[in-house]
């Protein structure tokens, strides 16, 4: 990630008057042009970026003699890697500069080179079937013909020759393909989030040279990872802060229609993990900057490349003004080919978005003649419209499209044999789509990719550090809202919050959350996690100050009371450690209503305290009125009984709180995927390094702990939890994870039937089958829920709750936790 930088002293010759002159520069490190202090030109070997325009034609009165600067960075399109594209960063990776050069730029051999790949694309790719295939076949070997590489006079007849065969017009009925310019720049994944930085600079700064140029360039700019030509929020507040310059030009091709805010999210976020508040915030955040910067908000809801898409999005976009939705990625199914590319998308609510698949299924085109013609021969709702998107330029590390691009487009705007192609809008597109969309079908719940399952689990850390950070603004916002309301002196801290609520936002990027990003990115994370622990603490403390503050004096001749808030909206009556003046702790049952507070100054005892027993075979039961337990010596859970009922939730001779071991060995994508035949490999883990005992004996709270060895050289401790008055069994679990290339899951077997489970999702659930009898159904084998899952019955069901995972599975009576 180092970074050279070299001063180029330029001397063009008096003689080269009138020509166009280029300076060439390759280096297998992104780079960029500056002049006179501004980016000009970014360079990127793999993005077919290796020069900057110096002039179009040399005139006497331009200068002959400039200095430029080339920012070098030691990292190319992909990273820093070795070997492979999702290879870590390799600190011994070298990088060179092969060339620097001062050139003529011979367009006029350019453009026949252009004509001949456009004509032999059409020979090849028609087939032998399609006379027009031979047309360009035949028209090009007479261009060979007639043109002498020696005698530049003979170029003009060559091209009339070319000019002919793209100038003989379709039928009305032709397919229409919108061309968008696109440049998919991920936030962070194989670079950490200060290059992108960069990577937006070099990219964009580009695409507004080719503005310049090309007038009639639309770039649609969002974020993601292959080839985009959407805007993001967060990277465009990156770009107005470093490069003011750029930032400027960038406003004023907006203005002009032509660069195009697209996404309406502070960042292309996960769509399956963020919780519904923070899914808003998203929402709100970008369309927000949108506004204040460009005076309107996204129409269109841009997520190209995220790993599937929750059931409650359409709602959510319905509810923020966005009516339409575009991505690309369930193209990647590794089991099922998704049968729409244009289509009605419902949600869980009813709401209903039309979504838009670019039927070439990709957000990285070039312009060339055949995704045209897969963009036709794919598309899946051919009968229904006769239009559909392309997305051109080179993007997930940046880039962006190039002039070759638009020259192959332009000359397959209107030439019989081929789809039109138009330079269109995000709007354009989607407006003609709904003037067609009256024979559209729908499509009703999730748009589950069936691939990327394990990135529900992978980096256990950053999913727990988004669980506790929604937490805790959550209930930062509650506090600091019902201070405000209390009225006084108290300021609400929206500034604070909005800069937490950004901080969190970006580690929802789609790479980020889940944890397909490489060390770097990781550390970058857990770091903006603590920062909003820290602040977020101090911000509830402030609040709740506010709020009770007298509450907290204490009072002479009082006994020492403790104050507990409930930031929830319902009344809660839970068990709680409180530390005394002496340090010890002491436990309390506490009730306290809705968004309330309670004092606690006695501690009270339940009528029904925990009973906790050691039977004869080692197991321990414990019981507390509602619910009864049975534990065996290696912490299964053997038995689970509503008191009331004697209903048995677990089956006879299967043990829930099952740990198991499973080989995690994908086919490619190590940190994203896990594949169905892992579940072939599963182990039980057996050995036992604690057995059950009890630390806690009862009344307010009982409990027991024990320890087993996990895999080759991890370890498990679990501490199993009952609290008086309490409906349901905690499980603390702490896990020392020195294994690789394993997946460890807990299993819990109940005695429920049912064909469906129940998960929540963002403000709301969704039901799952847990039988396989289609392809569809064990696509479904690894998915993801938020904080619990369900198998429930007529009457009776056992529900499984987490507080900071998100892989989960239901298979015919068995509930499971990704760990």
């Amino acid at each position: 990630w180092e970074t050279c930088w070299f001063k180029v002293e330029l001397s063009i010759p008096p003689a080269w008057a009138g020509q166009e002159v280029h300076f060439v520069w390759e280096s297998d490190g992104e780079g960029m042009v500056w002049r006179d202090a501004q980016p000009v030109q970014g360079l990127t070997k793999e993005g077919e970026k290796t020069s900057y325009i110096l002039t179009s034609s040399l005139k006497e009165t331009e200068p002959h003699s400039l200095t430029l600067y080339v920012e070098l960075a030691c990292n190319g399109l992909f990273g820093a890697g070795k070997g492979s594209m999702i290879a870590p960063p390799d600190p011994d990776r070298m990088f060179t500069l092969s060339k620097a050069e001062l050139v003529i730029f011979n367009r006029d051999v350019y453009e026949l080179l252009v004509d001949l790949e456009i004509l032999l694309d059409m020979a090849q790719q028609l087939g032998e079937e399609n006379q027009r295939s031979f047309q360009a076949l035949y028209t090009a070997n007479q261009m060979v013909n007639v043109c002498d590489v020696a005698d530049p006079s003979t170029f003009p007849a060559a091209r009339q020759l070319a000019a002919a065969i793209f100038s003989q017009r379709n039928g009305e009925s032709q397919h229409t393909i919108h061309a968008m310019g696109h440049c998919h720049i991920d936030s962070a994944w194989l670079w950490p989030y200060e290059e992108t930085i960069r990577k937006c600079a070099r990219s964009w700064v580009t695409v507004v040279r080719l503005m310049e140029c090309n007038p009639e360039l639309t770039f649609a700019c969002s974020q993601l990872r292959l080839i985009s030509v959407l805007f993001q929020a967060q990277q465009f507040e990156w770009v107005q802060s470093w490069y003011p310059g750029l930032y400027t030009q960038i406003q004023d091709f907006v203005a002009k229609g032509q660069f195009i805010p697209v996404g309406g999210t502070w960042v292309e976020m996960d769509g399956n993990l963020p919780s519904g508040e923070s899914m808003v915030r998203q929402f709100l955040q970008g369309q927000r900057f949108f506004q204040e910067q460009f005076g309107r908000i996204c129409s269109e809801f841009w997520l190209p490349d995220t790993f599937g898409y929750s059931a409650q999005l359409p709602q959510l976009m319905r509810g923020c003004g966005i009516r339409r939705f575009l991505t690309q990625k369930l193209s990647w199914n590794l089991v099922n080919t998704f049968p729409h590319h244009t289509f009605f998308w419902e949600g869980i609510d009813g709401s209903r978005v039309l979504t838009h698949f670019p039927p070439g299924d990709s957000y990285g085109m070039h312009g060339r003649v055949e995704e045209m013609l897969k963009t036709v021969k794919n598309n899946k709702d051919k009968g229904r419209v006769n239009h559909s998107a392309l997305l051109f330029g080179f993007g997930d590390g940046g880039g962006g499209p190039t002039q070759k691009m638009l020259d192959r487009m332009k000359r397959m705007r209107d030439t019989d044999g081929l789809p039109r192609v138009q330079i269109s809008t995000p709007d354009q597109l989607f407006s003609v789509l709904e003037k067609e969309s009256s024979q559209l079908c729908t499509w009703v719940g999730e748009l589950f990719l069936e691939l990327h399952n394990g990135t529900y689990t992978t980096q256990a850390q950053i999913k727990k550090g988004n669980r506790e950070c929604e937490r805790i603004l959550h209930d930062v916002e509650v506090l600091s809202t019902l201070a405000v309301a209390r009225g006084g002196t108290f300021q609400y801290p929206a500034s604070q919050l909005q800069r937490l609520w950004r901080l969190l936002l970006l580690n929802q990027f789609h790479d980020v959350l889940p944890g397909s990003c490489i060390q770097l990115v990781v550390e970058d994370a857990l770091q903006y996690y603590t920062e909003i622990r820290r602040a977020g603490a101090r911000l509830q403390e402030e609040a709740v100050q506010s709020l009770c503050g007298e509450l907290l004096q204490p009072k002479a001749g009082s006994a020492e009371s403790t104050l507990v808030l409930n930031t929830l909206p319902w009344e809660r009556t839970e068990v709680i450690s409180r530390t005394g003046p002496d340090g010890t702790e002491t436990l309390a049952l506490v009730t306290v209503p809705s968004m309330g507070y309670a004092i606690v100054r006695e501690p009270l005892l339940s009528p029904q305290p925990v009973a906790v027993r050691k039977q004869e075979d080692g197991s321990i039961a414990m019981e507390n009125g509602v619910i009864a337990v049975c534990l065996d010596m290696m912490g299964h859970l053997t038995s689970l009984q509503l008191v009331d009922s004697e209903r048995e939730s677990v089956p006879d001779g299967c043990y829930a709180n099952q740990f198991a071991l499973f080989d995690d060995v994908p086919l490619y994508w190590d940190a994203w995927d896990v594949m169905d035949y892992h579940l072939e490999t599963r182990k039980p883990v057996t050995t036992l390094l604690k057995p059950l005992e009890i630390t806690l004996a009862g009344g307010l709270r009982g409990s027991a702990s024990f320890s087993l060895q996990i895999g080759e050289s991890s370890t498990l401790t679990q501490e199993i939890i009952l609290d008086a008055t309490c409906p349901y069994l905690r499980f603390l679990t702490q896990v020392e994870w020195k294994e690789a290339h394993k997946f460890l899951k807990v299993e819990f077997p109940v005695q429920a039937r049912s064909t469906n489970a129940t998960y929540e999702i963002q403000f709301g659930h969704l039901q799952r089958p847990t039988h396989w009898n289609t392809s569809w159904d064990w696509a479904r084998f690894e998915v993801w829920a938020h904080k619990w899952l369900d198998l429930s019955e007529h009457g009776f069901g056992v529900a499984l709750l987490n507080d900071c995972k998100y892989g989960a599975s239901a298979h015919r009576n068995v509930l499971s936790l990704s760990l």
